[in-house]
């Protein structure tokens, strides 16, 4: 394979992710982006706005906005480091964590589209080639 196709394949399979997942959360009211850090929130509570920026990958602007939107819906809490007054820790309220279920639901038939995309002969050479791209470094 070409780096060409290759790049191409991971743009337009990037792509139709995002989209089949816009799509399914739309009338939750929520983004990809809210989607993602709402499930770090809720899997690693206490994480400084840092902390998740650098677990989803996202500029420290884009998630100071995503939390601040989250907040608004009344899905996360953000509160003062104990000890470092400008770090905040972030937390996912009950209905953080409802939303978030929901948003799962939703997401059901998407991720099992995705796992009857899988080769036949099994996904985990897919999954370990994917988890480190996930890990590369940028």
């Amino acid at each position: 394979m070409t780096e060409a196709r290759l790049d191409d394949l991971l743009r337009r399979a990037a792509a139709t992710h995002r989209l089949s997942v816009e799509r399914a959360l739309a009338d939750l009211g929520v983004t990809l982006a809210q989607y993602a850090v709402l499930k770090t929130i809720a899997e690693t509570p206490g994480l400084s706005n840092a902390e998740v920026a650098r677990a989803e990958r996202l500029t420290p602007q884009t998630t100071s906005l995503v939390l601040a939107n989250l907040e608004r819906k009344h899905a996360v809490l953000r509160r003062a480091h104990e000890r470092h007054g400008r770090i905040r820790r972030v937390e996912a309220t009950e209905l953080g964590t409802r939303l978030l279920a929901a948003c799962r639901d939703r997401l059901s038939g998407h991720h099992r589209r995705l796992a009857a995309a899988l080769p036949s002969e099994g996904g985990g050479g897919v999954e370990a080639w994917l988890g480190r791209l996930a890990e590369m470094r940028v």
